[in-house]
Formats: structure tokens, C-alpha cells, sequence
């Protein structure tokens, strides 16, 4: 490509190849049938034609329920919503107790510590000021009796202490299996400015009222029952209720805001979020403390309660598409490529022999052509081989001792040759050639034939000697030179030089047919100088040895006994010549 601007006003395209086959053009067709299908199911599947937006949402809940129990330390007690569920867990969560610990008439004062946090023997074993990250207070420095056979360090702390560990079995309050709650879900997709709530709009007071989320008859009523939603878990409510747990409760929003396929509805799911086997995990379950205080005499006491429950964690979830004529165009370029996957298998499949060999042959040399740096690549023919060389030019190396990079038939059109020859024996410009020593009419494809296959051996060997003659000729036909591209005889090994043909002089050196040559060319030209003829007699050699093209675009190198055969025919005026140059 030029340099400059104008290099820059310039096309360039791939070559391609078309294989006329109906097996293939049948394969192509159905693995493209194939793409488009997988292409379009991807495209519905995904929504790939829409544009999307995520979820922004707010939660409130409201809990309804009143349980009734029977606490040894208290006595009978009635649960109701502010007892059970007042507690805030957080946000967009919500907690029921469900199980429950009590400490009656605590005090500030002086008493033992339980046994598994403070035991001892004497005095010395407790350390006044202490306190333990399980202890219950401060250490005063005294071991005191805890019962009849057991002794611990004294506290100054809430008394009585906290001496039960484990809940009770079964829960307390196991009776808030038939609480239920209302779930207040507001969501809105910025994007698309769309709001909706999980409260719908054909919803009335009566229909929220009378209903009862249930998966298969009420799958969008937004009260659930706390039995259902731990069974909906795959939790047991009253196995779950002993020492509290955690329950993911999903709302799933998975929206199609087009006109003609709008849905936009809810869809609940529940989970278990924390570790259901006590046996596996310290601290199993959900729990917590609170108080309740009150004054007897002027003296402040409490009741601690440790209770358990379940917490309700509510998690949102959406996604919004709407049609988007860009993300279609976006989707349809990205998927464009797909299609070469039909290329390359059906290009595998014809690079093996899978298909067919002869077509794995003939289309590789369609497809791809090898091309390399012209001033580097020489092309050799030798009469005593049929095939031509392509070889490396070295700068340390002759050209008659250079291995061949690769060989290649010669494929060479006698046409044109045999054109020349018609001309030639119209005019009687030649004698009859003889072969074999018989005389007769020429046959121009099987001399050009025979001659290029180097089947003149049957001719007794004819070695010209010369004191000229370098040690690398193996006609003994050739001029030293000093250039080593150019020290390259017409022979591989030893024999009858090229330049002893008959049709050497014929179609090489005849005036007559290089005239004819030159007037192909330039019809109206008189006359021919001999710089023009010796050109022209170089082409010929070139076009009888190598054909109309070289493999791999090589540049033919003539051998020395042929060119200076040819300089000796039409020499130079001033005896000067140029040699073999490279563009």
C-alpha cells in the first residue's frame, strides 16, 4: 500500500473460495438453519430484545396472634403481640418468640455464682474484682456454699442468678405456629419510572380480610401463617420453635413491562438461613434477654426473660424488561459471529479425510497461497529432473549446491510453443529434428515433453572442455562467475548440456521466433536490436523451463551455459552486462 493519504483511499477484501458441492452447500445450509434456530431460542428465552432494570423496594410487616402459657416461675401468662413480636430485629425483619427463660424477684446484691462458672475450695480461689466473660458479676473474694456439697465464688450481681442453660421441651409459646403476618411490599424500577406494590390493585378490604397465602390456591395473598412459611421451608415449626432459627422469606419480582405482554406479580419463596442441627454449630438457634422491673418496699427488682424465636428476615428480588430496539441490535451483531462456526467445521471437515482427500487437496491449494519476500525466493530447473526447485538465496552458498526449500511439478502451457513451432516449419525457418535418428514431421507437445524431462541420455555423453570451465558446472558448458546466485549450471548431475538441444537453438535462439515474440507484443516495430532479441531469448528460456508462472512466485534464475550461449548469440555492443537483478 502507497504511503500517504492516498493509501488510505483503498478497499481490501478476503478472497474467497466457492466449492460447488452438494453435500457441503447442504451442510452449510442446515448448520446455519441450526445457529439461527439456537439464536432465536436464546433471544426468547433471555428477553435479549429488551432492556432491563433491577429492583428497588421498602418492607414493613404486621404481625397478629395471642398465645396463652403456663410458666412455673410466673404462673399463667398471655401473650400478645407487643410481648411476642415487640422487639425490632432490624430492617425488613420481623421477630416472633416462640420459647422462653424466666428469672423472678432479681435483686442488686450478693450471692453465689453457678457452679459451672465460678467453683472453689477456699477463699483464695476467688480474686475480689474479678469477672469472666460467662460470669454474672463482679467477684467479692469469698467462697460461699451453693448447696450442701458444692461451693462458689461469691458475686455481686442481679440475685437470684440465671441457673438454667437449656430451653424448655416442647417450646412455650409452640402456639405461634398460627400467627400470621402481613407483608407490605412497595417496589419501583427507576428506569422505567414503574411502581407496584405486592398488594394489588383488584384487592379489596373484604378479599385481604378473608385470605391466606397458600403456593397453589392463594400464591399472590401477601398474609402468610407462620406454620406455613416454616413448612414452606422445609422446617418443622415445633422442632424449630425450641431454641429459635432464622427464615428467609424471597419476593421475587421478574417483571415484563411491553404492552401487549405486561406481568408484573410476586412470587414468594421461603428458606432457612441459619444452621438447623444444634449438634453441628455452637450456640444454636436465635435467642435474647430483656427485663422487666418493679418496686416492692422501695427496693427495685426484675424479672429476666431469655427468649427464643424465630426472626423472619424479608428479601427482594426483581428484575424489569421492556423492548429496546438498540439491545436487539446489540443482541443480533454479537450473535453475527456464530455463523462462522459453520465455516470452521465445515473447513475441519475438509482438512481431514473425513470428506474427501482429493477435495482436501485441491481446496487447500485454492484457499491458501503461500507468499513470501520475492527477493529471497529463487526458482531452479534442471533438465536432468522433471520437477522445479524453489530455493533460499544465500549469500555463502552457490545456487547449484542450495537445498530446495520445496519442489513442485512443472505445469508449464504449450500453446504458445507450439504456435512458435508452426510458424517456424511453415517458413522452413528449421530443419526436420530428428530423434533417435529418424527423420519425420515434429511433434511439438511430445518434443517440448521429452526435452523438459531431461530424456536426452540415449545421446552419447558430449563434454565440452574448457580451461574457463568452474569445478561446480557439470555440463561443461558454464562461466565462472563470481556472484553466487549466479554459479548454477543446467544440470544436477553429469551429462549433455541443455544448450546442445535442437530445440535450444529453435526456440531460444531462432531470430525468427523471438521476432515473432517481439511482434506479439509491439505489432507496428520494424526492427529488433540485439539487446531486444537477447531479452526476448531469455524470456523464452524461461517461459520452455518454468512455465508461464513460478511456484510460490519465485524469480527464475537462468542456468550459466544458457545465458552465455544466448550473450554469444546477441552480445552486448560494449560487452557489458547487467547479470541477475532483483527488484
Amino acid at each position: 500500500m502507497a504511503c500517504g493519504l492516498l493509501g488510505l483511499c483503498v478497499y481490501e477484501t478476503n478472497k474467497r473460495v466457492r466449492i460447488k458441492s452438494l453435500k457441503l452447500g447442504t451442510l452449510k445450509w442446515t448448520l446455519n438453519g441450526a445457529v439461527l434456530l439456537f439464536i432465536c431460542f436464546m433471544m426468547l428465552w433471555n428477553k435479549e430484545y429488551q432492556e432491563f432494570d433491577f429492583v428497588t423496594s421498602s418492607v414493613t410487616t404486621k404481625v397478629k396472634g395471642v398465645a396463652h402459657t403456663s410458666i412455673p416461675e410466673i404462673g399463667e401468662v398471655v401473650w400478645d403481640v407487643v410481648d411476642h413480636s415487640g422487639l425490632s430485629q432490624g430492617k425488613n425483619s420481623f421477630f416472633v418468640a416462640t420459647n422462653v427463660i424466666v428469672t423472678k424477684n432479681q435483686k442488686q446484691g450478693k450471692c453465689p455464682e453457678v457452679a459451672a462458672w465460678g467453683p472453689c475450695q477456699t477463699d483464695k480461689d476467688c480474686r475480689k474484682g474479678f469477672s469472666g466473660q460467662q460470669s454474672h458479676g463482679i467477684q467479692t473474694g469469698s467462697c460461699v456454699k451453693l448447696d450442701v456439697l458444692r461451693k462458689t465464688c461469691e458475686v455481686s450481681a442481679w440475685c437470684p442468678v440465671e441457673t438454667r442453660k437449656s430451653p424448655p421441651r416442647p417450646a412455650l409459646l409452640a402456639s405461634a405456629e398460627n400467627f400470621t403476618v402481613l407483608v407490605k411490599n412497595n417496589i419501583r424500577f427507576p428506569a422505567f419510572n414503574y411502581i407496584r406494590r405486592n398488594i394489588l390493585p383488584e384487592m379489596t378490604d373484604k378479599d385481604l380480610k378473608g385470605c391466606l397465602y397458600n403456593r397453589y390456591t392463594s400464591p399472590l395473598c401477601p398474609i402468610f401463617r407462620l406454620g406455613d412459611i416454616v413448612h414452606e421451608a422445609k422446617e418443622k415449626f415445633s422442632d424449630m420453635a425450641v431454641e429459635g432459627g432464622v427464615i428467609g422469606i424471597q419476593i421475587n419480582w421478574n417483571c415484563d413491562l411491553n404492552r401487549f405482554f405486561h406481568s408484573c406479580l410476586p412470587k414468594y419463596s421461603f428458606r432457612r438461613l441459619d444452621e438447623r442441627e444444634s449438634n453441628r454449630t455452637l450456640y444454636p438457634g436465635l435467642n435474647f434477654r430483656f427485663a422487666r422491673y418493679s418496686t416492692i418496699n422501695g427496693v427495685e427488682h426484675r424479672t429476666l426473660f431469655k427468649v427464643y424465636g424465630i426472626r423472619f428476615d424479608v428479601m427482594v428480588f426483581g428484575k424489569a424488561g421492556k423492548f429496546s430496539i438498540i439491545q436487539l441490535i446489540i443482541y443480533i451483531g454479537s450473535t453475527l459471529s456464530y455463523y462462522a462456526l459453520t465455516t470452521v467445521f465445515i473447513d475441519w471437515l475438509i482438512g481431514t479425510n473425513c470428506y474427501s482427500r482429493n477435495a482436501k487437496h485441491n481446496y487447500s491449494e485454492k484457499q491458501c497461497e503461500s507468499v513470501q519476500d520475492q527477493k529471497y525466493l529463487l526458482c531452479v530447473s534442471f533438465v536432468d529432473e522433471d520437477q522445479l526447485r524453489v530455493v533460499k538465496m544465500s549469500r555463502n552458498k552457490r545456487l547449484q549446491e542450495t537445498k530446495p526449500l520445496s519442489q513442485h511439478r512443472w505445469k508449464g502451457n504449450l500453446v504458445g510453443m507450439r504456435a512458435l513451432l508452426g510458424v517456424l516449419q511453415s517458413e522452413q525457418d528449421i530443419n526436420p529434428l530428428t530423434q533417435n535418428g529418424q527423420c519425420g514431421d515434429f511433434s511439438a507437445a511430445r518434443a517440448l515433453s521429452t526435452e523438459h524431462s531431461g530424456l536426452v541420455t540415449d545421446t552419447p555423453l558430449l563434454e565440452i572442455s574448457s580451461s574457463r570451465c568452474p569445478d561446480w558446472c557439470q555440463c561443461g558448458c558454464c562461466h565462472s562467475s563470481t556472484s553466487f546466485h549466479e554459479q548454477l549450471c543446467c544440470r544436477k548431475s553429469k551429462g549433455r548440456c541443455i544448450t546442445t538441444s535442437s530445440l535450444f537453438p529453435a526456440l531460444v535462439l531462432s531470430r525468427s521466433v523471438l521476432e515473432i515474440a517481439l511482434l506479439y507484443v509491439a505489432p507496428l516495430a520494424e526492427q529488433h536490436k540485439d539487446d531486444q532479441l537477447r531479452q526476448q531469448a531469455y524470456a523464452q528460456y524461461i517461459r520452455w523451463r518454468f512455465g508461464d508462472f513460478t511456484p510460490m512466485d519465485a524469480v527464475p534464475v537462468i542456468p550459466s551455459c544458457c545465458v552465455w550461449r544466448i550473450r554469444e548469440q546477441y552480445p552486448s555492443p560494449d560487452g557489458k552486462y547487467s547479470g541477475l537483478i532483483f527488484c
